[in-house]
């Protein structure tokens, strides 16, 4: 390495360190004795630590992460479902009004999350989706369905026409070609939607708190909210709650990373 690339480095390393110790201060905290952390002189390094506030976690929040992993999976296929037939048919079929949807996808991004809650509440509340495990996959569904269409459709637009037309020529219908062709070409990019759908499903706390009551079912982060609350002196056991929902998401980052990439860069050169 270049002596002039030393203090860029060495600044690099501090950005990282800053932004890191949060999540290090979160599972030294996991780790500590109840109480720890409310002292003058909180330890840096989770000597003589414990795992009480886990064994907390698990049994008070562990119907909690099922609950959230259902919702997520789901919100995942029902995304797919309908994002990647329509992706196919704005990019690689003539239909009329595509431009002016591709439009609408965008404009419904901008919507605020609590005017989309509070219209869903008003039509689930008549539907009975109150309390319900599709009642809030459809929810969050609305949310991550235009940014995979998008995604799915930047990529498939890159698909050569060759592929397609030689497949029609066969004599191969739409939906042939499509399964046949478009998913397996695309597969980095459903990864890529799919992940950023169950993220986004795994964090979101603005639907999970206005379509449940917790009577029947709660999602981790409401879990966590609600937890907060009734043990808001109890940090190693929040903070190791905190820990446990955020192992899925980065597991799922670290395994997919690779698809991840190949899947935003793929469909960046033509549009």
């Amino acid at each position: 390495m270049k002596t002039s690339n030393w203090p860029r480095t060495v600044f690099g390393v501090l950005i990282v360190a800053v932004l890191l110790f949060p999540l290090y201060w979160m599972v030294n905290a996991s780790l500590q004795p109840s109480g720890a952390l409310l002292s003058p002189d909180p330890a840096f390094f989770p000597v003589g630590g414990t795992l009480d506030g886990y064994r907390k976690a698990v049994s008070t929040q562990g119907p909690n992460l099922f609950s959230s992993v259902v919702v997520a999976l789901g919100t995942v296929v029902v995304s797919l479902l309908v994002a990647a037939p329509a992706s196919y048919a704005l990019a690689q079929l003539k239909v009329r009004g595509g431009p002016a949807l591709v439009f609408v996808l965008l404009i419904v991004q901008m919507i605020p999350g609590i005017v989309m809650a509070n219209a869903l509440y008003t039509v689930f509340s008549n539907l009975g989706l109150i309390d319900n495990y599709l009642g809030l996959v459809l929810a969050d569904s609305t949310a991550t369905i235009p940014f995979a269409i998008l995604l799915l459709r930047a990529f498939m637009i890159s698909v050569p026409k060759e592929l397609t037309e030689a497949s029609r020529v066969d004599g191969a219908g739409y939906w042939r070609t499509f399964s046949s062709i478009i998913l397996p070409v695309s597969r980095n990019a459903l990864v890529t939607a799919g992940l950023f759908s169950f993220l986004f499903a795994w964090a979101d706390f603005l639907f999970a708190v206005t379509l449940t009551t917790g009577q029947s079912f709660e999602p981790i982060t409401v879990g966590i909210y609600r937890f907060v609350g009734n043990q808001s002196a109890d940090w190693n056991g929040i903070m190791a709650t905190a820990v446990l929902a955020a192992i899925p998401a980065a597991v799922l980052l670290v395994v997919a990373q690779r698809y991840v990439v190949a899947g935003l860069t793929s469909g960046a050169v033509k549009d």
